[in-house]
């Protein structure tokens, strides 16, 4: 234990104050933004009940997802958009403004009439806030993490970046409390969404006393003077004034590989995949099998809140040891076969421990970008990076928790638990796919030793 606490001393010690100073206020931010974001996810077993008609459970269950899925679906033109301010503007005014936008849409949740009070307008008006939120929250975890990744380096920015993904996990465990708070105690859910609007605004202040990142910074003077030289040098011959656009144009726009691009878009797509399983996938056979209760779905969610926080906190402790790469080939290796056996565990499922002992299963092993952010982030140019890593991380998101939300609705009635082989299959071994690819670009950059080569091509 004394070890653990000396290797963590150890590795807070090789960052400069301004660093520290930083990533503290990011993870402020991002905590509060995903308090606010996990508010409505985490209590949609109460709220879909206020703002949606009642109806049979088929149609509560569709109805369940595209509740769900409204947060997500227009994600990808808030990457646009916000990240479009983030490689023209910088990375601090983004996640200011997203953290801003979060407050608002808080603020009009508290105060939405429900389904009983204004008839389906009500369903509406919700899905509206949602997107709302979904499109405030699009530029904040991407941009936190670019931020961290563009203002430290190598091994200690592995850890530095994870940090950002454990106080994501917080602001859900604290979204989860309070909500159990709320409802345990008979309270208002509006008081929560009132608590989110107001730690919104608390984020947006102590971001202000971010600076831009030095990477991001040096870029952009970088293109300044470019532009500046073919400015004021306009009587150079024609040879030497190309050559200097050609050198703005490098600057700005500079080639992102496809292949990059489409191994990024499979490797976000992992951890939806996860979430969703984990989270939400067995929350109607809780209801009907073992009778839980809105109540009992948040206490029993709450756990695997923590669970998960303490999961993020050691894969990015560990991450400083180990490269970040390594460990996800790991986790997704056990991730596959506890796939491969899910349909049959959830059968021969017996009690409510055992649902949770199978959640549990799926957050220790589950697929994604963490604790690798910022190996994925520094393979994108930096002009681009912010829109480019934002609308893959909003698009995987999108297409996936369409296809889980509303395909195992179906896959589950036609096919009974195998059905959900037929997504999650696919996506697993379409991650170790994504996952090799950014195994070569780390060995091209000596980040990750080279493959030695077999006996036999020694030999020959």
């Amino acid at each position: 234990m004394k070890h653990g606490l000396e290797n963590r001393l150890s590795l807070f010690s090789q960052l400069k104050r301004d660093q520290k100073e930083a990533i503290g206020l990011l993870q402020i931010g991002t905590f509060l933004e995903y308090f606010d974001l996990m508010l409505y996810v985490h209590m949609a077993v109460l709220l879909n009940e206020l703002f949606f008609p009642k109806t049979d459970p088929h149609t509560a269950a569709l109805l369940s997802a595209f509740a769900f899925c409204s947060t997500y679906v227009l994600r990808p033109f808030g990457a646009l958009i916000f990240g479009h301010i983030g490689d023209t503007m910088g990375r601090k005014s983004t996640v200011i403004t997203t953290t801003v936008m979060m407050a608002i849409s808080c603020l009009m949740m508290s105060f939405l009439p429900t389904y009983a009070q204004i008839g389906i307008s009500a369903a509406w008006l919700v899905t509206i806030c949602r997107i709302f939120q979904g499109l405030s929250s699009m530029g904040e975890i991407i941009g936190a993490e670019i931020y961290v990744t563009e203002m430290t380096k190598p091994p200690v920015q592995y850890p530095a970046v994870c940090l950002i993904s454990v106080a994501s996990s917080m602001g859900a465990v604290a979204a989860l409390g309070v909500s159990s708070l709320i409802i345990k105690t008979g309270m208002s859910w509006r008081i929560a969404f009132l608590v989110g609007a107001v730690v919104a605004i608390v984020g947006s202040v102590a971001r202000t006393r971010l600076r831009e990142t030095p990477e991001f910074v040096d870029m952009k003077r970088k293109l300044y003077h470019e532009r500046a030289k073919l400015k004021l040098d306009q009587k150079r011959d024609y040879v030497e004034i190309t050559k200097i656009k050609e050198q703005i144009k490098q600057c700005g726009k500079e080639t992102i590989n496809k292949e990059t691009i489409g191994a990024y878009i499979i490797v976000q797509c992992g951890w939806p995949l996860s979430f969703y399983l984990a989270y939400m996938y067995f929350n109607p056979l809780l209801k009907e099998t073992y009778g839980y209760s809105a109540e009992d779905i948040l206490y029993h969610n709450f756990l695997l809140s923590i669970l998960l926080c303490v999961i993020n906190t050691a894969l990015g402790f560990l991450s400083y040891k180990i490269h970040p790469l390594k460990i996800l080939k790991a986790r997704v290796t056990v991730f596959l076969m506890l796939v491969v056996l899910l349909p049959f565990l959830i059968l021969f499922s017996a009690h409510s421990s055992h649902i949770f002992l199978l959640q549990s299963l799926l957050l220790i092993a589950a697929v994604g970008a963490h604790p690798a952010d910022s190996v994925f982030l520094t393979h994108f140019p930096v002009l681009q990076r912010f829109t480019a890593a934002s609308f893959i991380y909003a698009v995987s998101r999108a297409l996936i928790y369409v296809m889980t939300s509303f395909g195992l609705v179906y896959l589950t009635e036609w096919f009974g638990y195998y059905g959900l082989w037929a997504i999650t299959l696919p996506v697993t071994v379409s991650f170790l796919w994504g996952l090799r690819h950014f195994e070569g670009l780390e060995r091209k950059s000596g980040a990750l030793p080279a493959l030695k080569p077999s006996s036999s091509l020694a030999a020959a």
